[in-house]
């Protein structure tokens, strides 16, 4: 791949649930000078240790790390707002002449870094979008969406009746931006990326050496005290509807505190989840262009990683 001169450098470390990607992210840090930017969308709530996978203390401590523990689990933080502070603390690393290394599985928060998206306009103190949520149960949806034809007939073909979340988000994109959601994703394609990016892809060569890796990781949050900890954000007041609680992990123990299964039901939901989450994971990997695969055996070697890694950089130029 021909090199970008003229955009910064970073590197992304992404791949399913437990496929080593901190542990590589920090060795890499540590011999090439750089930090990391956790692309993680529930590391970023305080107390959600466990369940999160949440880099250790002495693994925080062994590398410089950014977008963790920014946010408490009662605030729902948007995609705009993640990427915008991402990408400020990206900015900062660059500047300081260190290589920002973007570690983690949340596709979304990574394909908005690397695309350069900008997020059309939200109503910050949600009286338009009240508004309009009241108007779709008053008149239904599909006279909504025959409203929103109107004016942006591309987007209201695309949904559903039923798609209250969307058809309310593309008319309040129009009622406060004056331009059509069709129009803000055309512009948003036309925006060109902004960094020269390396991506890594973690893997196993075997499926079932994935899905047995996240089975144990899953037993040992549970050892670690999973339960323990979305029992304390319940007691804290947060509410079961919160976005945080919605986190494989957090949301499958919730009908154990209510009697309505038994923890050990919960915790085979949440491997289930995992390993379905994975599989979404995969699905998202799988339609990247230049994206550069590290397979590992039966457990991640962080040498062989590394020496991968560093070739493909130096192929590159970055390194």
């Amino acid at each position: 791949m021909k090199e970008d001169m003229g955009k910064a450098k970073i590197v992304v470390i992404t791949g399913p649930t437990a496929t080593g990607k901190t542990a590589l992210g920090i060795l890499l840090a540590q011999r090439l000078n750089g930090e990391i930017v956790s692309a993680d969308s529930m590391q970023i709530y305080r107390r959600m240790d466990i369940g999160t996978a949440k880099p250790s203390l002495d693994e925080l401590s062994a590398a410089s790390h950014h977008m963790i523990d920014i946010a408490e689990p009662f605030e729902n933080r948007s995609v705009a707002e993640y990427t915008a502070e991402a990408n400020a603390c990206i900015a900062d690393i660059i500047k300081r002449g260190k290589l920002p290394i973007i570690v983690g599985g949340t596709g979304l928060y990574i394909d908005s870094i690397l695309s350069g998206r900008s997020f059309a306009p939200a109503d910050t103190d949600g009286e338009v979008r009240q508004e309009l949520n009241e108007r779709y149960d008053e008149i239904g949806g599909k006279a909504m969406r025959i409203e929103l034809s109107q004016f942006d007939p591309t987007r209201a073909e695309k949904l559903k009746d039923a798609d209250k979340k969307r058809i309310v988000r593309a008319y309040e994109i129009f009622l406060l931006s004056g331009i059509t959601a069709t129009e803000h994703d055309a512009k948003t394609k036309e925006t060109a990326p902004p960094y020269d990016a390396a991506v890594f892809w973690l893997d196993y060569k075997s499926r079932e050496d994935l899905y047995s890796r996240i089975n144990e990781r899953v037993d040992a949050m549970v050892k670690n005290g999973l339960i323990e900890e979305a029992k304390s954000l319940l007691d804290s007041g947060l509410s079961p509807t919160s976005t945080s609680l919605q986190a494989i992990g957090y949301k499958e123990f919730l009908g154990a505190f209510l009697g309505e299964i038994t923890a050990e039901a919960a915790a085979e939901q949440v491997k289930q989840k995992s390993r379905n989450y994975a599989k979404r994971q995969m699905t998202w990997l799988r339609a990247k262009p230049d994206i550069k695969k590290i397979v590992w055996d039966k457990e991640p070697d962080l040498e062989y990683g590394m020496s991968e890694v560093t070739a493909y950089l130096s192929q590159r130029g970055f390194i």
